[in-house]
C-alpha cells in the first residue's frame, strides 16, 4: 500500500487509512512519495518488491484538480503541476509496471480518470479534464501495447463523487447543485469506486482490456 504526496495541499488520512487497509488485508506497505519525482517512484516500486512480492497489479489514483476556475486565470506553476502529477505520474508508475509486468507475462493496470475527460469542465477544471482525457488515450493505447505481454489495461471515470477533494472546490452550494445535474440525483461514493476497481483487477474481468468504465451516475 503506498501514500503518493502530489504537493496538493490536501488534507492526508495516512496513519487511519493504513489501520483500515490492515484490517482488510494481509499486508499493508506505507510508502511516502512525492509525483512526478521519477526516484520516488522507482523508490516506490522497489519497496513494493521486496516488502511485498512481485507486483501484479497497478492502480494509478494519484491526482490533484489545481486550482477552479478559467484557463486565462490559471497560474503556470498551478498548470504544470497539474500536468505533472496526474499525467506525467501516470506515464512513469505506468513504464515501471510494464517493465516488471512483462517479464513474468500478466498483470493488471487500472488508471482513475474522471467523467470531466468526456463534458470538459468549462469555467472551472479545463485544464484538469485535459489531463484526463489523455489518461482515457493512454489506457486504450497501452492496452494494446501490453495486451500481447498478458497484461490488462483498463479504467475507471468517475462522476461526483462525495470526497474533500470535490467539497473543497466549491463547498456544500457547488455540491447540491452538481447533486441536482446527476440522473440518479445524489453524488457517488467512494466505495463504489473502488468496487469498480476491484472489479477490472479481479479475474471476473479477464476479458477487459481497454476499457473506460463510467461510474458517474448517469451523468
Amino acid at each position: 500500500m503506498t501514500w503518493p504526496s502530489a504537493r496538493s495541499g490536501t488534507r492526508r488520512r495516512p496513519r487511519r487509512s493504513r489501520r483500515r487497509c490492515g484490517q482488510r488485508g494481509p499486508a499493508v506497505q506505507p510508502c511516502r512519495w512525492t509525483l512526478p519525482a521519477e526516484a520516488d517512484v522507482e523508490r516506490l516500486f522497489d519497496t513494493a518488491e521486496e516488502r511485498l512480492g512481485p507486483i501484479t497489479g497497478l492502480v494509478n489514483n494519484a491526482g490533484v484538480t489545481g486550482s477552479p476556475g478559467r484557463l486565462a486565470d490559471q497560474d503556470s506553476a498551478d498548470l504544470r503541476q497539474v500536468v505533472e502529477v496526474n499525467l506525467l505520474g501516470t506515464l512513469l508508475c505506468s513504464r515501471r509496471a510494464a517493465r516488471l509486468m512483462a517479464g513474468r507475462g500478466s498483470g493488471v493496470i487500472v488508471n482513475i480518470s474522471s467523467g470531466t475527460a468526456t463534458y470538459g469542465a468549462p469555467g472551472e477544471l479545463v485544464h484538469y479534464a485535459a489531463t484526463k482525457a489523455a489518461i482515457d488515450a493512454l489506457t486504450v493505447g497501452l492496452s494494446k501495447e501490453l495486451g500481447p505481454d498478458g497484461i490488462r489495461v483498463n479504467a475507471v471515470s468517475p462522476g461526483v463523487i462525495d470526497t474533500d477533494m470535490n467539497s473543497a472546490l466549491g463547498g456544500t452550494d457547488r455540491v447540491r447543485r452538481l447533486a441536482e445535474e446527476i440522473p440518479l440525483r445524489r453524488l457517488g461514493r467512494a466505495e463504489e469506486i473502488a468496487a469498480a476497481v476491484s472489479w477490472l483487477m479481479s479475474p471476473d474481468a479477464s476479458y477487459a482490456n481497454g476499457a473506460v468504465l463510467r461510474v458517474a451516475g448517469g451523468r
